[in-house]
């Protein structure tokens, strides 16, 4: 600039442009994305991992007026809320609770991240089961509570399937993991 300081120039929206439409990701998420946002009531995100942060490379928000405000490039920490923990789990850290999200497929986070959201979320996979990112459905706590999330867990996980199934992934794994936990309360991280 004139006064010798520095702005970021459109450059990183460009190459965020170029980066979505050679993976057709979006052509294959929001569809869904969209669907699960219409059913739920709340936002949806897509969350890649990009070392030790995610990003949020796809936003469907809530048509509520209340909502959380994310959007597509913010950064978020990988080891706080649903998103990142999920991110985690599937990109191989141990311990608890990843072990358990291996497991359910999912993770809910009730305040984690941000003491007024709430979110669960899923994985994604494309070809040879390599994690895509995570799809994630978010709200205020003041909607959002532990019987939504019970009941949003099978929709997240077939939004997950179809996503996976369209990226060339096998979705077997997530299906299984809907049907499992039909009928199971899943443990929320609280803070």
């Amino acid at each position: 600039m004139d006064d010798g300081r520095y702005h970021i120039g459109p450059a990183p929206l460009l190459l965020a442009a170029h980066y979505q439409r050679s993976l057709r990701l979006s052509d294959i998420l929001l569809p869904t994305m969209r669907q699960l946002a219409e059913i739920s009531g709340e936002s949806v995100s897509f969350y890649i991992r990009r070392e030790s942060v995610r990003v949020c490379l796809l936003r469907v928000d809530s048509k509520h007026a209340i909502r959380d405000h994310i959007l597509e490039g913010d950064v978020l920490p990988l080891h706080r809320g649903s998103g990142g923990r999920v991110l985690m789990a599937f990109s191989g850290a141990r311990g608890e609770p990843h072990e358990t999200i291996r497991t359910n497929f999912c993770y809910v986070s009730l305040g984690e991240r941000d003491p007024e959201t709430a979110g669960i979320s899923a994985p994604v996979f494309g070809a040879g089961e390599r994690l895509v990112g995570a799809i994630t459905l978010t709200g205020p706590r003041s909607r959002i509570d532990q019987d939504f999330m019970i009941k949003m867990r099978p929709p997240l996980l077939e939004a997950a399937a179809r996503a996976t199934s369209g990226l060339g992934g096998d979705a077997s794994f997530l299906d299984a993991a809907a049907a499992r936990l039909e009928s199971k309360a899943l443990p929320a991280k609280r803070s």
